[in-house]
């Protein structure tokens, strides 16, 4: 499973031209379930989201989480986190989740992201055409792959 987290000072989810979610400060999360993804590798991305020091404390230091700032936080599902561009120009999403899993794996990221955090998570709708736009700052993107936690 692969995360982008990128830190914001705003961010929206726009389907079919009306706002469908929307946060302040915080992280917009893109989230990526591959073929083979668990409930473990969920738990702890959702784990690494919450803590991740990348706000400023008063120093000027990235040093606060999320938690820390009461930052808000949408998770987006997208599956073309999973491409594999090896091969030629055109990338193939063929290790990306089927439906019957990437679904529920996403819906327990948000969950388990929303119960760490202790408020709501604004999220994406899986599967629909989405505009995101978000104030990207600092600008700050951190890429997380669950498959490199050992």
């Amino acid at each position: 499973m692969k995360i982008v987290i990128q830190r914001v000072s705003r961010a929206s989810v726009t389907i079919g031209g009306n706002r469908f979610s929307s946060i302040g400060a915080g992280l917009m999360v893109l989230v990526g379930v591959v073929e083979g993804d668990t409930a473990e590798d969920v738990d702890w991305l959702a784990l690494k989201t919450v803590n991740m020091r990348i706000f400023d404390d008063d120093a000027g230091v990235m040093n606060r989480s999320v938690a820390d700032v009461n930052g808000e936080v949408l998770a987006v599902s997208q599956f073309t986190l999973a491409a594999s561009t090896k091969k030629g120009n055109r990338p193939s999403y063929i290790h990306a989740a089927s439906h019957e899993l990437a679904v529920p794996l996403y819906e327990r990221y948000c969950e388990q992201v929303q119960s760490l955090l202790g408020k709501a998570v604004a999220r994406g709708q899986f599967g629909a055409n989405m505009q995101v736009e978000l104030v990207n700052d600092g600008p700050v993107t951190i890429i997380v792959d669950s498959r490199n936690k050992v």
